[in-house]
């Protein structure tokens, strides 16, 4: 089934999000394992494997539309020095998600592709729970000190 030439551009740059995202959440779990906070490399690698499975979803659809995924674009990774600083890249680079997604959701609607609609939902409220998880995870070093939450962060 041949899909809207403009809706399949903008499902492969959902697919570069996607795909930058799993880079950057694979860096900043692993660096949370270095550092000893297996909570937290644990949670941030769960999210990894969340967007890829927004990846592999994205893929199936563009192929479904009879599209070429890009898988070789990447966007630029912003790896965190800190545990906030992480954390804070990881909610900024969801946030943009946020509005790319509802975007995409807005052009599908237009185009009558109500099977991406679908998709695009799905994946745009796994996104809204990334946000929330950050947005917790920075309001509590906020109201126990970053030591605290750290000290919390080094047992599963």
């Amino acid at each position: 089934m041949r899909g809207n030439e403009k809706l399949l551009e903008v499902l492969n740059q959902r697919l570069a999000d996607e795909l930058t995202a799993i880079n950057q959440y694979m860096v900043h779990s692993e660096m949370c394992e270095n550092w000893g906070y297996s909570k937290l490399h644990l949670a941030i690698r769960k999210q990894a494997m969340d967007e890829m499975h927004h990846a592999e979803w994205l893929i199936e659809r563009i192929i479904f539309l009879d599209g070429s995924p890009t898988v070789s674009k990447l966007n630029s990774i912003k790896i965190g020095k800190t545990v906030l600083e992480m954390v804070t890249n990881d909610q900024d680079s969801e946030v943009a998600g946020l509005q790319a997604y509802n975007a995409a959701i807005k052009l599908a609607h237009e185009v009558s592709d109500e099977g991406s609609v679908e998709l695009l939902t799905k994946i745009l409220t796994m996104e809204e729970g990334h946000i929330d998880w950050a947005e917790v995870q920075r309001s509590q070093i906020e109201q126990m000190g970053l030591e605290n939450y750290l000290t919390n962060q080094n047992v599963a």
